[in-house]
């Protein structure tokens, strides 16, 4: 799907192709052009899955990395916030879970639903 043209998602059909394409962009590194594709997919799944009352399962430091993305926040804003950079950084790499605190902290400074990053999900083996 090289160079494909996205428009607002209007079917289960399209919404199923976005989601594919999703997939297969979602570690495109910052900059490239599947990267900025990414960007807009997320919108138009999110956008999508809201008019529709879809509930999924959103990795929540995928979640966080995206708003940094859109807020222009680096990790060291995220510390920032919340007071300690090694902690922050365990935290994007999946290396320690997200605190209480932390959702707090990071569901304000982002304008996340908490409920988006209370989700369990997988960390990397140490």
């Amino acid at each position: 799907m090289e160079n494909a043209q996205w428009y607002l998602i209007e079917t289960e059909e399209e919404y199923e192709t976005a989601l594919s394409r999703y997939d297969e962009v979602k570690y495109s590194a910052k900059g490239s052009q599947e990267h900025k594709e990414k960007m807009l997919l997320v919108h138009l799944i999110t956008q999508y899955e809201s008019l529709h009352d879809i509930e999924v399962e959103v990795d929540p430091v995928e979640v966080i990395k995206i708003r940094m993305e859109d807020f222009g926040y680096k990790p060291a804003d995220l510390a920032q916030v919340y007071g300690d950079k090694g902690t922050v950084s365990k935290v994007l790499n999946y290396k320690q879970a997200l605190s209480l605190s932390m959702i707090r902290k990071f569901s304000q400074l982002l304008r996340i639903p908490v409920e988006m990053l209370i989700r369990e999900y997988p960390l990397k083996s140490v």
